[in-house]
């Protein structure tokens, strides 16, 4: 069963998206959003858990595309567009593990999770880079060549997926860590707890006084 959703969970995700995505900030994939968006299909209930992430990221896309388009880059053609969407298939992917294992899972398997999330984004999306890509022979080598080393002019994809899997680990872990400590029972919540359980027992075991 899904926890109940905290405000504050809503802005800190709102409000690291934002400042994570900020040009230059972390190197090349290494990005505090894979395990957002994993944390996001653990922690946030039914429909929070789709559109919240995912419109975040959409809107912050567009914003980063006018960006790039205004230093110069081709941002808007039909392969840039339909490279982005392979990244969506990624987070929604990374959004439907997170709420299959749900915030009851213990903390190594949430990590194991969130890094498992970062393998599944590399594979789409490069994946989706060399079927798009002219530069890439459409066969296996060619698939390879765009896992492993990428284009030239660009730093090697093994490079990517080392950043992507760090990150998604880091982040995962820092985040499910902080939920699990502010959801733990405190020892006075405990104790209270044994001593209501305690009073409801004592109380249904008791005799009924005979009526006169």
């Amino acid at each position: 069963m899904k926890e109940k959703s905290q405000p504050w969970l809503v802005v800190v995700f709102l409000v690291l998206v934002a400042l994570s995505r900020w040009p230059g900030l972390f190197p090349p994939n290494f990005s505090v959003v894979y395990a957002l968006v994993f944390c996001a299909g653990v922690y946030f209930p039914k429909s929070l858990a789709w559109w919240l992430p995912l419109g975040t990221l959409a809107l912050t896309d567009v914003a980063l595309n006018f960006y790039y388009q205004s230093k110069g880059y081709p941002v808007w053609t039909w392969l840039g567009v339909a490279y982005q969407l392979s990244i969506y298939v990624a987070y929604a992917a990374i959004i439907w593990l997170g709420r299959n294992l749900g915030p009851q899972a213990k903390f190594l398997t949430l990590l194991g999770g969130g890094m498992l999330g970062a393998v599944l984004f590399y594979l789409v999306t490069n994946t989706a880079s060399w079927l798009l890509s002219p530069e890439y022979a459409k066969s296996f080598s060619g698939w390879l060549i765009a896992l492993v080393k990428g284009t030239n002019g660009w730093p090697q994809t093994w490079e990517f997926f080392r950043n992507t899997l760090l990150s998604g680990g880091l982040f995962t872990g820092l985040f499910v860590g902080a939920m699990k400590l502010s959801s733990a029972e405190s020892p006075a919540e405990k104790e209270a707890g044994v001593r209501t359980a305690d009073s409801e027992e004592e109380h249904e075991t008791q005799p009924e006084e005979a009526s006169a």
